[in-house]
């Protein structure tokens, strides 16, 4: 493994002295950060939320800032990573993935107050003056044609362009046709609702049969989608080509993946048209940039999942706005509760579905500890397979 000499001169952020994390609850999920504080008075912070296992998830940021980020220059990004990967002896996988991931935001976050510039100068600058983002979350409620209708018309109506949903309800592996029909309804009458100009993506959840993912690819024709995303799980990934081959719209997917080299097989088999790698799941903006390249390369188009919380969104735009091959940027912030607005002072709003250049140094936003306080997680589950998943409550 590569090493760098901690003893030598730092930058102006100093050395790494602290690293903490702190857990907000919600109704829906916990969601969890990474903050790293410098002997130079400097703190950055990070978005390492997991659905399911928040505990885990912030044990390890803590463990793997003990064993390798004290100490450390936080300019040293890719030292850092490469300690973090080599040294905890990890290929991947969701914990380590997320924990990687926020530290990285966090280390931008400190270079860009250090430098005294938002973090997307510290990434390439701007490629746009402002990043589009689709609405996703919205479709809480009674699973109804009437109630989809009407809650997609109420997305466009706050300026959103794109909104993207799963009508599939506790569908998993095989449909019967009345389960099919049924869904095709409730696609259908968002369609109606907010006309042919805005976009609609629909959502499997990596979760069909090939033959159900196909008969769905076919049934979706005639309604106008921008992409199809992750319509059989990944251990068939050699099969998503025919899906691609057989659609009249683009097959989107990758969130699942935390690096390159998971991205290897998805590349490889050209099993998609759209990426959609997590600015707090596959690597922060160190490794994510690197995959933009890669999908270029391969013709293909970056729509970052995000279904974090509003710092994550932040962070993805400080990234997006610097990606030529940009699509779209999946958004949550529309359904969250208003205290995580209050816990994130300084998160990038949503207006009229775009988000703006940032100006403010680093990634722009601080911790607000007693709304923390105030709200703490709870550990709920949901499960998306189980009927009323969509209501996004917690047992």
């Amino acid at each position: 493994m590569l090493t760098v000499d901690r003893d030598r001169p730092t930058t102006s952020a100093g050395r790494i002295s602290k690293v903490e994390t702190l857990t907000l609850g919600t109704a829906w999920r916990d969601f969890s950060y990474v903050r790293i504080h410098t002997d130079e008075g400097l703190t950055g912070i990070g978005e390492i939320t997991h659905p399911f296992r928040p505990r885990e998830t912030c044990l390890l940021a803590e463990a793997m800032g003990e064993r390798h980020l004290l100490g450390a220059d936080p300019f040293d990004v890719t030292e850092i990573a490469l300690r973090m990967f080599q040294g905890d002896y990890f290929r991947g996988g969701d914990l380590g993935g997320i924990v990687a991931s926020g530290v990285d935001q966090a280390l931008y976050d400190i270079m860009g107050k250090a430098l005294d510039v938002p973090v997307y100068r510290l990434t390439g600058g701007a490629v746009r003056d402002s990043v589009p983002v689709y609405a996703n979350g919205w479709y809480t409620g009674e699973r109804t044609e009437e109630g989809f209708a009407r809650k997609a018309s109420e997305v466009v109506a706050r300026g959103y362009r794109g909104l993207k949903f799963d009508p599939f309800g506790a569908g998993l592996g095989q449909l019967s046709t009345a389960e099919l029909d049924e869904s095709m309804r409730l696609v259908g009458a968002v369609r109606q609702a907010i006309g042919p100009d805005v976009e609609l993506f629909i959502e499997g959840h990596a979760r069909f049969s090939f033959p159900t993912a196909m008969a769905i690819t076919r049934e979706l024709a005639p309604f106008g989608i921008s992409w199809f995303e992750e319509p059989m799980p990944w251990t068939h990934i050699e099969r998503y080509h025919e899906i691609r081959e057989a659609a009249s719209f683009p097959i989107s997917g990758g969130e699942h993946f935390h690096n390159r080299y998971e991205y290897q097989r998805l590349f490889d088999t050209k099993a998609v048209d759209i990426v959609q790698p997590d600015m707090s799941m596959a690597g922060g903006f160190t490794e994510i940039k690197l995959l933009a390249q890669l999908a270029d390369m391969n013709g293909m188009l970056v729509a970052p999942h995000n279904s974090n919380s509003p710092l994550c969104t932040t962070a993805s735009v400080h990234l997006t706005l610097g990606l030529v091959n940009l699509k779209i940027l999946e958004t949550f912030d529309g359904m969250v509760e208003p205290h995580v607005f209050d816990a994130l002072r300084g998160v990038l709003p949503v207006e009229n579905g775009r988000v703006g250049l940032p100006t403010a140094p680093g990634l722009g936003v601080e911790l607000v500890d007693e709304v923390f306080d105030a709200n703490p997680p709870s550990y709920g589950f949901w499960n998306m397979f189980a009927p009323g998943w969509e209501e996004r409550t917690r047992s």
